[in-house]
């Protein structure tokens, strides 16, 4: 199973650890450094900054938001950061939240999976260096194509709701999933292995994004419970952390009381049955079960309080690199 490494994006933390964290996975060996965008660096300016800053590690960029940017400013993108740090640049697509895509983008944020499956055909053409004509509901590019040179990678699909598995299912070479129990990731993986042979296509490779934390000090700890404060009530996040033995917080979350309450509330467990959190033991028995359940990948989202770069954490799980 391979492990790769996410740029945390803390919002408690300085903007710049980020950049520790990428020379550290790159020194460690780890092949691949996630680059997604929150509200800090834009992300194709931190991947070419990443490139430049490391020797060897492989470089994925999003999810994007398909309701943010076009097809277009993705695909050359995702060019530019090739050509400028000459390493491999993958691309991700993601649907992103209502609070992004409508409040902080002021776009309009509806038929996600629709819009995920038209920019992704674009997104495919143009990589492989073809002059798309494709006009759809959400998406479409007239008579454009790359002026750098083609960047042939694999395509990674952000899924949660059966229509995006789909849609990742049929158009996808990577289904990316974020913070799942193992039991939630079975699932999925028989519904995107379903939906692939309904396409006739090969199931797409499986990867998850799970916070680390190896021995964690307190302020690790509390780092990784505040990250999960916003998911709690969200709809299927809920009902799987329920699933998981929290039913009465999720039921506590969903009367919206003040995020310090919740906080308050959430016991330290929870961040081991959606996460990689304790000694090497307890982190080696939890990555089996996310490989019987049907992962490929795991990436590691190092927490950093306590740890600065998530140093200790990826140094310890880089001794699980193959």
């Amino acid at each position: 199973m391979k492990l790769s490494v996410v740029t945390p994006l803390w919002q408690d933390r300085p903007p710049a650890e980020n950049m520790d964290v990428a020379r550290t996975a790159d020194k460690l060996g780890y092949p691949e450094l996630w680059v997604g965008e929150m509200a800090t660096y834009d992300a194709f300016a931190f991947a070419t900054a990443a490139g430049l800053e490391t020797r060897q590690i492989g470089l994925t960029i999003g999810p994007l938001a398909v309701s943010v940017r076009t097809p277009m400013t993705m695909a050359m993108g995702i060019a530019s950061v090739a050509d400028l740090t000459g390493r491999q640049a993958n691309l991700a697509l993601g649907a992103s939240s209502t609070v992004v895509v409508e409040e902080w983008h002021g776009r309009a944020r509806a038929r996600t999976a629709k819009h995920l499956d038209e920019t992704a055909r674009i997104v495919r053409g143009l990589l492989d260096g073809e002059k798309v004509n494709f006009s759809g509901d959400l998406a479409s590019c007239e008579g454009f194509r790359l002026r750098l040179d083609p960047v042939h990678s694999p395509l990674t699909i952000a899924a949660f709701g059966p229509m995006a598995v789909r849609v990742a299912a049929r158009r996808a070479d990577r289904m990316l999933l974020n913070m799942v129990t193992p039991q939630s990731l079975q699932r999925l993986r028989q519904q995107v292995d379903e939906e692939a042979v309904k396409a006739g296509r090969k199931p797409p490779q499986l990867a998850v994004w799970l916070t680390c934390a190896v021995a964690p000090e307190r302020e690790a700890t509390d780092q990784l419970l505040r990250a999960i404060v916003g998911y709690l009530a969200a709809p299927g996040y809920g009902e799987m952390i329920s699933e998981a033995g929290f039913a009465e917080l999720v039921e506590f979350a969903r009367t919206r009381p003040h995020p310090r309450d919740l906080l308050a509330a959430m016991p330290d467990a929870l961040i081991s049955a959606i996460g990689l959190v304790g000694d090497e033991a307890a982190i080696d028995a939890r990555l089996e079960a996310y490989r019987a359940a049907g992962a490929d990948e795991i990436c590691l989202v190092p927490a950093t309080a306590g740890d600065p770069g998530g140093h200790r954490t990826l140094t310890t799980m880089s001794k699980r690199l193959d």
